[in-house]
């Protein structure tokens, strides 16, 4: 049976969250040996000799003239900006509440959608947006004595991971996937070069260490390739919110590697957050469905 595109959008979302969050974890363990911008690099450096070859092999390879459209380059900035400080920040700070913090990640897209597209927002998701905010509040707690300054970062990837998705919906069509991501690849490489001596230097690399990065780089790929095919999939309210399954994983994943359990506020804001998010999706959906019967009937002869 086909799958409708906010399915097949929310499917890919799904499959990408979970390959983001097993990167971070991959990246998380490996920080501890070597600098965050030498990780960059070196993953980076994987990911975009696969994603070339599989889009050489695909025949999806442009020019680069071509494929270095202003909402190319606008994504590229957010995700090489929301990268740097996402990882600069998860050596810091603990994967679940990094993760948690993410989940305001469709609340200010829904946002940035109503901004800059148009796209309808009524006054009960606008509540929802402001109370999901909050949500994030209660999780990121400031003022809180011992309160992380690293946390910060991590709103700062939240507004230009919004920026990226953002630019994601206005980027032609007639530029592959593939060449997005290899492009994004590319950006998030030169800012780790660039960031491998301010932080220290190069590390000497064991095999294990080695081979955890190509696996990263390998769930980096799948990630950038499924979240695009998201955000071009589906409608952007419909499709934003499947990013929540990452929390799950982050949770999982926290728990076995570094023994991070999530504590009650971080409990609570994430369930508010997400409780914003999903209540957002109802009523998007619930509005779509009022506007084709109320379309249909004043089209009608007979005004029924």
């Amino acid at each position: 049976m086909a799958l409708s595109p906010n399915l097949r959008g929310s499917l890919s979302m799904a499959i990408g969250m979970a390959c983001f969050t097993f990167n971070d974890a991959t990246v998380k363990f490996v920080a501890e040996e070597m600098n965050m911008g030498q990780v960059m690099l070196v993953r980076s450096s994987i990911a975009i000799f696969l994603i070339v070859a599989l889009a050489w092999h695909q025949g999806m390879l442009i020019p680069l003239g071509q494929a270095l459209h202003k909402m190319t380059i606008l994504r590229v900035i957010g995700e090489v900006v929301g990268t740097v400080s996402f990882l600069v920040a998860l050596v810091h700070v603990p994967l679940a509440l990094t993760s948690a913090i993410l989940q305001a990640l469709p609340l200010v897209v829904t946002l940035g959608a109503a901004l800059f597209f148009g796209e309808p927002v009524g006054w009960r998701r606008w509540v929802a947006i402001v109370i999901g905010l909050a949500g994030v509040l209660i999780i990121v707690r400031p003022g809180q004595s011992g309160m992380s300054p690293y946390i910060l970062l991590i709103v700062i990837t939240v507004i230009f991971a919004s920026l990226r998705d953002l630019a994601t919906r206005k980027v032609p069509k007639t530029i592959p996937v593939l060449m997005i991501s290899a492009l994004t690849s590319v950006g998030v490489g030169v800012a780790g070069a660039a960031m491998i001596v301010p932080l220290g230097g190069w590390t000497p690399m064991s095999n294990t260490n080695i081979l955890l990065l190509v696996l990263a780089a390998c769930c980096v790929m799948v990630a950038y390739h499924f979240l695009i095919l998201a955000m071009r999939e589906g409608e952007i309210s419909f499709v934003a919110p499947f990013r929540y399954t990452s929390l799950l994983w982050a949770i999982l994943l926290g728990f076995l590697f570094f023994g991070d359990l999530p504590d009650m506020p971080m409990i609570i804001g994430s369930i508010i957050v997400i409780g914003s998010g999903l209540y957002t999706l109802y009523r998007e959906r619930k509005v779509s469905r009022i506007k084709p019967a109320a379309t249909a009937a004043a089209s009608s002869p007979d005004g029924v």
